[in-house]
């Protein structure tokens, strides 16, 4: 583990070279990043993570020149760049006809997910290593995504080279991701709310069609399968009461019943904010987590602004999962 200072950037960049794995800050999430142009190096990312390889990888670059080097951009996409980039948005684009990106990045679709993050860390590695990254979430996945070098330690100690301490998180969910077809559609909420892109191009995103499946064998983009995101304990959605051995992640002012014997309570946002709820939402499965509670009881969270990515990934979280793996005693 690293500081971000010169010595910690020439390293992290010589190791990105040499075709090893780093993770880093960006202001959504703490990202594993690789040489984008190299299979063999994002093969390391998915045998890191445990990933399926079907699941797509976010390209990262420093500028909306080097996006345009490796997708191709409609009006609707430059305009999306213009107003939010760098910044917590990832565009789904066609490739560019010399994309440097490797297809096993892009899950062998004709498309490209980019994204150019706001971080400063992110940023000077991007400019230090001089090409585009891939770098999913720096966890085992599946599980709650880490918003610390900590949690990074915690899930990938001894699978990956280096890790960058930027300190804590600012957004704390994952980007927002838009593909840029026909129209533009939203494939994952996060970071920047629905409400802001829709004011901006005019007009409603469009919804991915029904036969796009959550749980499809090809994602259009990451984040999409219908388990992800998730502690390892049990996660129970709009908890009003809490029954015995049950931990509780609580919203607002408001209590519920049975609160007094909870397991353990962790609040996302006692005034009822849910950007504040947004920077606490990983951290807070994580502790819950580690309390080997039965399970984690969410009390009811609001959907507008970010609250959309905070249900969202939530919901992600509750999928109950065959392959859970029992915990070490």
């Amino acid at each position: 583990m690293l500081s971000p200072d010169g010595p910690g950037l020439r390293a992290a960049a010589a190791c990105l070279a040499a075709g090893g794995l780093v993770a880093f800050p960006t202001e959504t999430v703490y990202g594993l990043g690789a040489d984008a142009a190299s299979p063999a190096a994002v093969a390391r990312i998915y045998q890191a993570k445990g990933r399926p390889a079907f699941n797509p990888l976010i390209a990262h670059v420093g500028n909306l020149a080097a996006a345009q080097a490796i997708g191709r951009f409609n009006d609707d996409a430059t305009r999306l760049a213009e107003a939010f980039w760098p910044g917590p948005l990832t565009l789904v684009l066609p490739k560019a006809a010399r994309c440097a990106v490797a297809d096993l990045a892009t899950a062998g679709l004709d498309t490209v997910a980019i994204r150019v993050p706001a971080h400063p860390v992110a940023q000077a590695i991007l400019a230090a290593f001089g090409q585009p990254l891939v770098a999913p979430s720096a966890n085992l996945s599946g599980h709650v995504s880490p918003t610390s070098a900590a949690h990074v330690q915690s899930d990938l100690s001894g699978r990956i080279d280096l890790i960058i301490d930027g300190g804590p998180v600012a957004v704390g969910v994952e980007s927002t991701i838009v593909g840029c077809f026909d129209r533009p559609m939203l494939l994952r909420p996060g970071g920047l709310p629905r409400a802001d892109i829709e004011a901006m191009l005019g007009r409603a995103l469009a919804q991915p069609p029904a036969d796009v499946a959550v749980d499809s064998s090809q994602p259009l983009a990451p984040g999409m399968l219908a388990s992800h995101y998730a502690p390892r304990t049990r996660v129970r959605l709009n908890a009003t009461s809490l029954e015995p051995n049950e931990a509780l992640l609580a919203f607002g002012g408001a209590s519920v019943r049975g609160q007094e014997a909870a397991a353990a309570t962790l609040n996302l946002s006692p005034r009822g904010d849910v950007v504040e709820a947004a920077t606490h939402l990983f951290s807070y499965l994580r502790e819950l987590d580690a309390r080997r509670a039965k399970t984690i009881a969410v009390m009811p969270i609001p959907s507008e602004g970010l609250g959309e990515a905070i249900n969202d990934r939530l919901r992600r979280a509750a999928v109950e999962r065959d392959f859970r793996k029992p915990r070490e005693q």
